[in-house]
């Protein structure tokens, strides 16, 4: 994705999430359409979620998300708006930095809050814990803007011979463009956007076709 999207030194891209309303037919639709079956990742205990992951080429991954049936309503809005998603889409995205705080701070400094910083957990299907500290997807709403990440000692999603599509192609939405365009410039991520509802298109090719993915309000 790299020669897709442009980070600035020493960030990567992490993820991109792909909110769905129903876990199993998003799976099924992403093994109809590229030939790629995803893989198990796991349960948010407490947030009512449970995710499964794709490889888009060396350390960079797809969060497909969603309700998990086997968890109790969590008394609170799951994360990235799925309890009101229209349909699924391609809601946000994660970057990938070795020095978290200090890149909150930078982008402080020039105009942007990415907001808190939260330690975050979740089981593997195999049983291994992952630990990781993100900065609150929530308070930059899902959209254009990024999230930042860093999984510091935990093992990294994608180091566990996730199946993979290439990612052909992205392009960042924003019903406001110059809204957006601003924390991205603070984030050192000068990437142009897009009118639209608020999200990434994102093309993926396997060995059985290739896929666009949407923000939701587009019908992902």
């Amino acid at each position: 994705m790299d020669d897709i999207l442009p980070f600035p030194d020493g960030a990567e891209l992490d993820h991109i999430v792909y909110a769905v309303p129903d876990l199993e037919a998003a799976a099924r639709r992403f093994a109809q359409e590229t030939g790629v079956e995803p893989a198990p990742g796991g349960a948010h205990p407490g947030r009512g979620t449970r995710n499964l992951l794709v490889g888009l080429g060396g350390r960079a991954y797809l969060e497909i998300i969603g309700p998990d049936p086997e968890q109790e309503d969590p008394g609170r809005p799951r994360p990235f708006g799925i309890d009101g998603l229209p349909g699924p889409g391609a809601v946000t995205w994660a970057v990938r930095t070795p020095d978290l705080d200090g890149a909150v701070r930078r982008a402080r400094a020039a105009g942007h809050n990415p907001g808190e910083v939260l330690p975050m957990s979740r089981r593997m299907p195999g049983g291994a814990l992952l630990e990781w500290r993100l900065t609150d997807p929530d308070a930059v709403r899902p959209g254009a803007v990024p999230f930042l990440i860093d999984w510091g000692a935990s093992p990294h999603p994608a180091d566990s011979g996730l199946p993979e599509v290439r990612p052909v192609a992205a392009t960042l939405h924003h019903p406001d463009p110059g809204a957006a365009e601003g924390p991205l410039a603070a984030l050192g991520l000068p990437v142009p956007v897009r009118p639209g509802p608020p999200g990434l298109s994102v093309a993926v090719e396997g060995p059985g076709g290739r896929l666009s993915l949407r923000p939701a309000a587009a019908g992902g």
